[in-house]
């Protein structure tokens, strides 16, 4: 295999290293292109461009392979929870068992708010938006912790890392609470972690809300899935912000904005949006089908292919398994469900889907289970933002770990070329 690749510009060859990873990607090394040809690369989105080197997180898309730190997606979903997960994906291995208390014991002890706070969730306006509330708490939690400015966090990185992952479940349950005009629900030592965001959800100041262990468990493989997943969007926003040694908290805070976005995080809503549209109008869902095939139609089949996978996304098929059991569990009969399955098995016997690739994805599922559980749709994307901080926390530590620069991407300017001052009185 070549350990070189030759560029051949302007009649003269620059040879460019190849780096290989462990699953045998390759990539040419370009970070010597701007200084021996002058020129830079283009690649708009960055679907071409590896942006760092990473031990978290491998996506093989074009066979549907997920796997945190090497082990498959699969048996993780089966065996794990998503505590364990959290901690493979932070400091690099499955914890043994006083690894695992200790870090439960942290989460226990951070789920508390600074009193302060409150003041804080008082400021919003009812109809505030929970992602907006959420990444404006989470840069106001970092106040109350001076030492984060440091960003001396090598000794003491899991204890960080527990804080904000503790503290964002509560952070999100209040702000659900506030667009409610509900009243906080203080967490619960005693109570695991996907337990205790349930207990802060839903329960009343006279009424505790009663945690089925079903909806406990299907909540908290929806955390795990949604874990980590390579350098997608927010990811990628966190890694940035944190090359220039914004703190913890900071950086996934811009997390949470990026993850805002409807082409992002907002894909499961949009997806329960289509459902709920397609039941509404009568349609079994057939005559949408047949709509989304029409370019000039509008209609747009939300929740299928993905940027990376070329295949059945792994994670969908889980969550089609656990949306099933959680329904049946429940003993909800969900039209929407019905019609999600019609579009599912109507898309993959249809040639126009299969030749352009369009499997189901992760949003395709997850939205009903959460419906089912009782979580509103302004929900799904915090739902999302806390499963996801863990991978950013990995990501942030590996960042800071390894000293890189601060991330400074190029540009082709395409504005207007030498350009002169006109004075006010002068111009047309």
């Amino acid at each position: 295999m070549d350990k070189t690749a030759v560029l051949t510009l302007d009649g003269k060859s620059y040879t460019l290293p190849i780096v290989t990873g462990s699953e045998r990607e390759r990539a040419i090394d370009i970070s010597t292109l701007r200084s021996q040809t002058g020129c830079i690369t283009l690649d708009e989105g960055y679907g071409n461009t590896g942006s760092c080197q990473s031990q978290i997180t491998f996506i093989d898309g074009e066979n549907g392979i997920l796997r945190y730190r090497g082990i498959p997606i699969e048996e993780l979903a089966e065996k794990s929870t998503f505590i364990e997960v959290a901690h493979l994906l932070i400091m690099g291995r499955l914890p043994n068992s006083p690894e695992l208390r200790y870090l439960s014991d942290l989460l226990t002890d951070n789920e508390l708010l600074d009193e302060a706070m409150k003041h804080h969730f008082e400021g919003f306006p009812a109809h505030a938006h929970p992602m907006a509330i959420l990444s404006a708490m989470i840069n106001a939690a970092s106040c109350f912790h001076p030492e984060l400015l440091t960003n001396e966090l090598r000794d003491s990185f899991i204890v960080q890392a527990a804080r904000l992952l503790s503290k964002v479940r509560t952070i999100a349950a209040f702000a659900y609470r506030k667009s409610r005009g509900l009243p906080a629900i203080y967490p619960k030592p005693e109570l695991k972690y996907t337990a205790n965001f349930l207990h802060m959800m839903f329960s009343l100041p006279n009424r505790d809300y009663e945690l089925k262990p079903e909806v406990v468990k299907a909540l908290d493989l929806l955390f795990l899935l949604h874990a980590d997943h390579e350098q997608n969007c927010s990811t990628a926003t966190v890694r940035m912000a944190a090359s220039s040694h914004a703190n913890l908290f900071a950086s996934a805070a811009a997390g949470v904005c990026s993850l805002w976005g409807p082409l992002h995080g907002g894909a499961n809503q949009a997806v329960l949006e289509m459902l709920q549209a397609i039941h509404k109008s009568g349609d079994d869902g057939s005559g949408f089908i047949a709509a989304a095939k029409d370019k000039n139609s509008g209609k747009r089949l939300m929740g299928f292919g993905h940027r990376v996978y070329k295949h059945y996304d792994p994670r969908a098929k889980i969550i089609k398994q656990a949306c099933d059991d959680v329904l049946a569990e429940l003993h909800i009969n969900d039209p929407l469900l019905d019609i999600a399955k019609r579009l599912e098995e109507a898309a993959l016997r249809d040639s126009y889907f299969i030749e352009r690739k369009l499997y189901p994805n992760v949003d395709f599922y997850s939205g009903i289970i959460m419906r089912a559980i009782g979580i509103p749709i302004e929900m799904f994307t915090v739902v999302f933002a806390i499963g996801r901080m863990p991978g950013w926390i990995a990501n942030y530590k590996e960042v800071m770990d390894a000293s890189t620069r601060i991330c400074r991407p190029r540009q082709i300017y395409t504005g207007p070329a030498l350009n002169y001052y006109v004075p006010i009185k002068e111009r047309r």
